[in-house]
């Protein structure tokens, strides 16, 4: 399935300066060099490229189309192709910055990247997003490569696009490589538990941090934005925990249940209406921006960046923010809520289950076997655990909250990489 989600904040915040507060803050910590901090903060290469395609209206389209690698110094770059309106070099550049990030935290051998097309899915057929998604790949033929960039499904792509872009690369390569992209379908070489990976690691952050504030699950109330692949795995599996997932929402609207959701009925309803909640009739419609605002135990953003900003902030009744998206959490909301004693798991480590799951599926390409489904879950949760353990101690170390412990472990471990590689 692609991913359907609400909307973004027309105002929302730059996500690059955003990301670099962040990063600054880190820094500031472990007092790196100026040249180290150079070297990490621009990327080592942004690519811009204009996409024609003919429509089925046989109308001639140029989209715009991007591939920002943050860094490689860890291994191949890696990270997610877009496909949104709102995509632009600016939000591409932040996210290649957090898949860099994100890998050092899970300590995964890949570097930081991210690409995208300003596009809108939703109005295009299934052969346009075909000839697209073609079309990009062989406009990013000497940038993508299973030791020099492998993208992945993100926001408006998954397996289907995945295959094409498999397919599409080896034709140029005259011959099957797999391991160019991950997230592709299990036929062609996809891995078990992708799909639902990175709201697995969502589900084992939020366990995780509930554990440390003495939150039962079978207690908990959670509410999650975003019931796209990574916000409706993570609501399914934290109810399989005995969590009582109480609103969602999507692109149609959000939906309040103070009861509980049945998560399986919604994504059954979901899966039949055309991937949206629409007239879904299990829950009372609310506002969306309402659904944020609610006194649960936990609130799971897992739609867009920047949903959470100064100007509602100090609202958030939630206990525990748990990031499934991308950057949702603004720096100046990061503020408010450390003043209002609200803990939020960052991005670069609740979603990173996606990302480790990937890496599984590179690594079983590169060796030409499949893992059974049952050891990569193990895996995966136990590569979770094991950083939001690190991060956890880190923030008692320093004194810092656990986004900046994250960042502090990220930064170290690739400026560390760059000090013993050398050569700059």
């Amino acid at each position: 399935m692609q991913y359907l989600e609400p909307a973004p904040i027309k105002d929302r915040e730059n996500p690059l300066e955003s990301m670099m507060s962040r990063f600054d803050e880190a820094v500031q910590v472990l007092g790196i060099s100026d040249e180290l901090y150079q070297i990490l903060t621009i990327p080592a290469r942004q690519v811009i490229v204009g996409l024609p395609v003919t429509m089925d209206s046989g109308e001639l389209k140029v989209f715009e189309g991007y591939r920002v690698i943050h860094s490689t110094i860890l291994g191949p770059g890696k990270g997610g192709v877009r496909f949104d309106p709102d995509v632009s070099l600016n939000e591409v550049n932040a996210l290649a910055a957090w898949m860099t990030w994100k890998c050092a935290v899970v300590d995964i051998p890949f570097g930081g990247a991210k690409g995208g097309v300003a596009c809108n899915p939703r109005e295009m057929s299934a052969g346009e997003m075909e000839r697209l998604i073609r079309t990009y790949t062989k406009a990013m033929l000497e940038n993508f490569g299973p030791d020099k960039d492998i993208p992945a499904p993100d926001m408006g792509t998954g397996a289907r696009e995945m295959a094409w872009l498999m397919d599409e690369y080896s034709k140029a390569k005259g011959k099957t490589v797999h391991g160019v992209v991950t997230g592709k379908p299990l036929v062609l070489g996809g891995s078990q538990g992708r799909v639902e990976a990175t709201g697995r690691g969502v589900m084992v952050s939020t366990l995780a941090s509930m554990a440390k504030l003495g939150i039962s699950p079978e207690k908990a109330t959670i509410a999650v934005q975003g019931f796209g692949n990574v916000g409706s795995w993570a609501a399914s599996l934290l109810e399989d925990k005995g969590c009582k997932i109480v609103a969602v929402s999507d692109i149609s609207g959000a939906y309040y249940n103070e009861g509980g959701i049945d998560i399986k009925k919604a994504i059954d309803y979901r899966d039949q209406n055309k991937g949206t909640l629409e007239g879904f009739k299990e829950a009372e419609k609310i506002d969306p921006d309402d659904l944020l605002l609610l006194p649960v135990d936990v609130l799971i953003p897992a739609a867009k960046e920047d949903v959470i900003t100064g100007r509602n902030a100090a609202q958030i009744q939630a206990k525990l923010i748990v990031e499934g998206a991308n950057g949702p959490t603004s720096a100046k909301a990061d503020v408010i809520l450390k003043d209002k004693g609200i803990i939020a798991v960052p991005d670069i480590l609740a979603n990173a289950g996606g990302v480790t799951v990937s890496y599984f599926e590179w690594v079983q390409n590169r060796m030409g076997y499949k893992w059974p489904l049952d050891r990569i879950v193990r895996r995966c949760e136990k590569a979770i655990n094991n950083a939001f353990d690190h991060v956890y101690e880190v923030s008692l170390k320093y004194d810092v909250s656990l986004r900046t412990a994250a960042y502090i472990i990220a930064i170290d471990k690739v400026a560390t990489t760059y000090k013993f590689r050398g050569g700059y």
